[in-house]
């Protein structure tokens, strides 16, 4: 949650929280807001907003909007009222619980809702599809989900009916992380998601939103919430879709965010698999055949998660890079996990982790988070 205090970094925190309740207030405006404030949001807080209003560079349905606000400040106490009486937290660029991969895509939230505990860093791929496929197709979409999560890898979707949410359940099935990115508020629930959310928050999955308090999910803020499953994620695989799929927006995002994008594909008599065919057909996505295609799209490589073989680098590693690579883990750990397993001084484990880097083995996250490749 976010702290109320005096502390400059949370006003700063706390002017951009009331601001991205205004409809149409959106990152770029949010940019010229900034530069007009001279770099600090906060400042606008400090006096009322008809004060500055009409000087600001601001759309005019916005401003319109704005002109009904007296003070910042009041409006962000009600906002975190209303997260708090849900459980939900608020989540900055640059936090812990801000998917670091979204907020290097172009027109990234600057916060995001959300509900859940976010795990460490990991790789994710979006898989998402159609809400009516073909019968059958949904257990098919469960367990392939499964095997995907198995291997260590983060399960992205939206909690849509059909095949996103058959995805989701995938992940939970096999213990593994999956987080969802609606697209209504999460005060705003549908009874479907309502009922899915406790499953999340009792196995470490996560609900996500860019919408703040009491916004309801409409045409339009689906196709915006797309470009979220594809940002969190190092890559997109859509599952089925027919040739007017709204899935076809999340591998259109992917492709404008550099995310490598699959589809699996369809029999051509099928219309639900229509979209997924041209994908592949035009380019626009790689077909995707099997579960091991999708861990090598995120840059997992399962032939690596146990020791590689006598006779090849191995024998040229350290005694303590092998005893390093022994503690690691295809899930993130700390430099001071690893050291209370490793038997090892700081020193020498921090020596045997950048041999492990440079061999190809292992590869280090910010904040010092060390995984296995």
């Amino acid at each position: 949650m976010v702290e109320i205090t005096t502390d400059t970094h949370t006003a700063e925190q706390r002017t951009l929280l009331a601001l991205w309740t205004v409809p149409g207030l959106g990152p770029r405006t949010l940019g010229n807001l900034r530069a007009f404030a001279g770099g600090a949001l906060a400042r606008l807080a400090a006096c009322p907003v008809k004060d500055w209003l009409m000087e600001a560079p601001l759309p005019t349905p916005v401003r319109r909007r704005l002109a009904e606000v007296a003070e910042l400040g009041p409006l962000a106490d009600r906002v975190m009222e209303r997260c708090a009486a849900v459980s939900m937290g608020v989540a900055f660029q640059g936090e812990p619980a801000y998917p670091a991969r979204l907020a290097d895509t172009e027109d990234a939230p600057p916060l995001l809702f959300y509900r859940g505990q976010v795990g460490p860093p990991r790789r994710r791929v979006a898989m998402v599809g159609s809400r009516h496929p073909e019968q059958g197709f949904l257990p098919f979409a469960r367990r392939f989900a499964r095997q995907v999560a198995e291997g260590g890898v983060g399960v992205v979707s939206g909690a849509a009916a059909g095949v996103d949410r058959a995805c989701h359940w995938g992940a939970l099935d096999a213990g593994g992380e999956t987080w969802a990115f609606l697209g209504s508020a999460l005060d705003e629930l549908d009874p479907a998601q309502a009922k899915l959310l406790p499953h999340f928050l009792a196995r470490g999955g996560v609900f996500f939103s860019e919408l703040p308090p009491g916004v309801r999910a409409s045409t339009t803020t689906f196709p915006r919430r797309n470009r979220l499953i594809a940002g969190a994620s190092d890559a997109v695989l859509i599952l089925r879709a027919g040739a007017a799929s709204g899935s076809l927006y999340t591998a259109e995002a992917g492709r404008a965010q550099g995310r490598p994008v699959l589809a699996l594909p369809g029999d051509v008599m099928n219309e639900g698999a229509a979209g997924c065919n041209a994908l592949i057909r035009d380019g626009h996505a790689r077909a995707c055949l099997s579960v091991h295609e999708v861990w090598r799209a995120v840059g997992f490589h399962p032939e690596r998660s146990v020791p590689p073989a006598e006779g090849s680098s191995w024998d040229e590693l350290s005694v303590e890079a092998r005893g390093a690579y022994q503690v690691l883990d295809r899930v993130p750990r700390s430099f001071d996990e690893v050291l209370a397993g490793s038997q090892l001084s700081p020193a020498a484990l921090s020596s045997a982790l950048v041999e492990l880097e440079l061999s190809g083995l292992v590869i280090q996250h910010p904040g010092r988070l060390f995984e296995k490749v």
